[in-house]
């Protein structure tokens, strides 16, 4: 059996491998993200996450277990994905400053047929922003290939005063969430990733 994380990011390997999963290889997909008009964000990432999953199933084996997953910000109930320029990421981040908005990661796990689709929200709470401070981050590069314009692992720390939720659901994965999905899948990573259930 393979371990199959259908995923490109390099945060969700680092995030995997921090819960004692390292025995694992990375299939990307290429899977349809193209969403419906007006979906709720909760709906939007458990659809995608399940897409790139079902797209990972097709080239894998039978027992294979198959990790995809998609990361969304939402405003005011609007999606927010990758800015395609920098004028595209000064007007999301200003658009954050000084608000809270919600970070919504679906995860699917899949093996053979057995499909679970779930998803997790963590709201962020950004402190007002300068134009200054907004221009020297969108400068420095790294908004240009994350959800709604920051990473929070990185410089984008700076810029969130407050969270209430699941850290590292922002961070593209929700370790909580998923080590109960994986227990589903007779996988602990508590107890060593055998699925022996601890006393």
């Amino acid at each position: 059996m393979e371990f199959i994380l259908a995923s490109g990011s390099p945060r969700r390997r680092q995030l995997l491998e921090q819960i004692g999963i390292r025995d694992f290889v990375v299939r990307p997909t290429d899977a349809d993200e193209s969403l419906p008009d007006g979906i709720d964000p909760g709906a939007a990432v458990e659809l995608l996450s399940r897409r790139k999953g079902e797209a990972a199933r097709a080239q894998a084996g039978e027992g294979d277990l198959i990790l995809s997953a998609d990361t969304v910000v939402a405003l005011d109930g609007a999606i927010l994905g990758k800015p395609h320029s920098r004028a595209e990421a000064v007007s999301m981040l200003t658009a954050l400053s000084g608000r809270t908005h919600q970070v919504y990661t679906g995860v699917t796990l899949a093996r053979g047929e057995d499909i679970l689709t779930e998803h997790e929200v963590t709201a962020v709470t950004f402190r007002p922003l300068t134009a200054a401070e907004i221009d020297a981050y969108v400068r420095s590069g790294e908004p240009m290939d994350k959800a709604g314009a920051y990473g929070i692992q990185g410089l984008g720390a700076l810029l969130a005063e407050r969270l209430e939720g699941d850290y590292f659901n922002v961070m593209g994965l929700p370790l909580c969430r998923l080590g109960r999905m994986l227990t589903r899948f007779g996988l602990d990573p508590l107890a060593g990733g055998t699925g022996e259930e601890t006393p």
